[in-house]
């Protein structure tokens, strides 16, 4: 996948630890979403970052099959595999942004 940024991995550690040094800082919300150093801008990269190596998984194994001729069943039933655990990982990053932001949205209402 040539043209898309290199993205660094961030364990759930960093997350909490972004997330916490956020709520300290006395910014106001708006500010710190558009720098983007938000604790869901965090967990949206990350879902980002996860899907882009899951869809090189795939990229790779579909490259195996069609240009270095390892259509084997083993190979195919592992690409099966993969991109269904792409699906898999897809509608959860759709879901648990779309519950946070609803989550977010609410708890803007109240203020």
């Amino acid at each position: 996948m040539q043209g898309l940024p290199q993205l660094k991995q961030i364990s759930i550690k960093d997350y909490a630890a972004a997330g916490a040094a956020t709520a300290v800082q006395p910014t106001p919300a708006r500010d710190r979403a558009s720098a983007g150093n938000s604790w869901y801008m965090a967990m949206t990269r990350a879902w980002g970052e996860t899907l882009d190596k899951q869809a090189g998984k795939i990229e790779t194994l579909s490259d195996a099959i069609s240009s270095q001729g390892e259509d084997t069943p083993s190979v195919m039933v592992q690409l099966t595999a993969e991109a269904q655990r792409m699906g898999f990982m897809s509608s959860n990053a759709s879901t648990s942004n779309n519950s946070v932001a609803q989550a977010l949205e609410t708890l803007a209402k109240k203020q």
